[in-house]
């Protein structure tokens, strides 16, 4: 199952793959902005609200990045008629 995932990340249309790739771009750099928030609430802020905005951004971040993946893989099926 693993090796017919990757398989299919490898035969991704260039199209897909440059979109997954510009899409994972940004929510490396979400992630990194919530990590910042986070430590900037660690050792200087203490307030819940800066916490929970940190936090949140954490959970976008990731929930974007699954998402183009996911996507990427639907809309790459698509063209190919495999779905």
């Amino acid at each position: 199952m693993l090796k017919k995932v990757l398989d299919n990340f490898k035969n991704l249309d260039k199209l897909t793959f440059k979109i997954m790739n510009y899409g994972l771009k940004f929510c490396f750099i979400i992630c990194i902005l919530s990590v910042f928030i986070l430590l900037t609430y660690s050792f200087t802020i203490s307030s819940p609200f800066v916490y929970y905005i940190g936090l949140n951004l954490f959970k976008l971040s990731l929930i974007f990045g699954i998402e183009f993946i996911v996507c990427g893989f639907v809309v790459d099926g698509i063209k190919k008629q495999l779905i």
